[in-house]
């Protein structure tokens, strides 16, 4: 059943047995598709400027009160964001942008000190890897001589992915992440980064050095994430690129954008890199959010953004909820059985996220659960996996079951191949 034939129809009515199934048009699958993204960048606005205010607080007026204050601000933005993480693979203007904002790893030592004993002095693939812009008003990288006197959006945005390497990582929620809590150097024992707010203390109580320059950086990264959430929260509304895009045609490439983006962060980027490569190496450097140890608690809204999407259902940071006409009422009116199957499977893969946030809560992060030994949690976050996987399968029959094809989900050398990682 191809889509262009049911966007020419007010509804499709599929018999199966003695129940009708009315199938929305896509048109109206797509507008929830883009409401929900609209809704989950703006909320990650809002949480981000909440960030950004506190970070200004702790600036003013460092203690350990104003730095707690930034810390939680920082965990509390990362709910709504990383359920909008879905929308990425199938639109461009996204994965264009996402690097931004919350790309990963980072080789640290591009920022501020490290404790080299652990990371090191110097990297054959990255001249910035100790290059510390806070400490060093005058950067030699590559033989090019920077200016770092005065850090602002501007400095940071040309440090980003500078000599075009991915890990030089100057901006948005991992940068804003390591000057909060500093390196994690508890491999997988407990604990998570140990940074003092005398960090950004003034005067003789200034511990590390360049406090003042400290706070510069961090001020100026929220600064610049707020600019870039405020430019992507408008390519979502009415007449924004991002909106119209999706709604453009017969509805083919906005359905596409859909399963392309559910099944790639399903399987690949989450399922592959963000997990089971951990896994297999049982290192602490590959959970996402390592220097705050809340990686658990990242993948479970990415599993969670998956399941909004498909349901065409998100619940707001105020709790207000967003709902429409979802791609699940369009694959039921046409396999019923296969949303009934995927609905079961997407509430799987939430549940054994849930499963990991449990053990973080009770005290077992995800760089102790991927740890070499621990056979009970290796099997916790291997189960995340195996639904992750085992719901992709039902991803790709959505593909016939709707009318689109031609896609391809993103892969993982974790997943397809893992006996080349090392």
């Amino acid at each position: 059943m191809k889509i262009a034939k049911i966007l020419g129809t007010a509804a499709l009515v599929s018999t199966l047995g003695a129940q009708a199934y009315a199938a929305p048009a896509a048109k109206d699958v797509l507008t929830t598709y883009a409401d929900i993204a609209h809704a989950g960048y703006e909320d990650s606005l809002i949480t981000a400027k909440e960030l950004q205010a506190t970070i200004d607080e702790l600036v003013a007026n460092p203690s350990a009160a104003t730095f707690d204050a930034a810390k939680s601000a920082w965990l509390a933005s990362r709910v709504p964001y990383q359920q909008t993480e879905v929308y990425r693979f199938g639109n461009a203007i996204v994965d264009d942008w996402e690097g931004k904002v919350n790309a990963w790893p980072l080789d640290e030592g591009l920022i501020d000190y490290v404790e080299t004993g652990l990371y090191g002095e110097e990297s054959e693939e990255n001249p910035a890897y100790t290059a510390n812009v806070i400490a060093n008003p005058t950067l030699t990288i590559s033989g090019e001589t920077i200016d770092a006197s005065t850090i602002d959006t501007a400095l940071l945005e040309s440090l980003h992915e500078i000599d075009d390497v991915e890990a030089n990582v100057a901006t948005g929620y991992h940068a804003i992440e390591f000057l909060l809590w500093g390196q994690d150097l508890n491999g997988t024992d407990a604990g998570a980064g140990e940074r003092k707010w005398t960090d950004y203390a003034a005067g003789d109580a200034c511990t590390n050095g360049n406090c003042d320059r400290r706070g510069e950086y961090l001020q100026a990264a929220a600064d610049l994430m707020v600019s870039d959430l405020e430019w992507m929260t408008a390519q979502w509304a009415e007449g924004g690129e991002a909106r119209e895009t999706v709604l453009e045609g017969d509805g083919v490439p906005g359905l596409t954008a859909i399963v392309t983006g559910m099944g790639s962060l399903s399987y690949g980027e989450l399922g592959g890199e963000r997990t089971k490569l951990g896994l297999l190496l049982h290192d602490p450097e590959e959970e996402h959010d390592c220097f705050s140890d809340n990686t658990h608690n990242s993948h479970f809204y990415d599993a969670l953004g998956i399941q909004n999407v498909y349901l065409g259902r998100y619940t707001r940071v105020d709790g207000s909820v967003v709902e429409g006409p979802s791609l699940s009422d369009l694959v039921a009116a046409n396999d019923a059985a296969l949303d009934t199957e995927l609905r079961a499977k997407l509430a799987a893969s939430v549940v054994a996220g849930k499963v990991m946030v449990s053990r973080a809560q009770a005290g077992e992060a995800f760089d102790q659960l991927i740890a070499m030994g621990n056979e009970d949690g290796n099997a916790v976050v291997q189960s995340f996996v195996d639904a992750l996987v085992d719901q992709t399968k039902s991803i790709e029959q959505i593909i016939a079951a709707v009318g689109i094809d031609g896609i391809e989900f993103e892969g993982s050398d974790s997943l397809d191949n893992p006996a080349a990682v090392n």
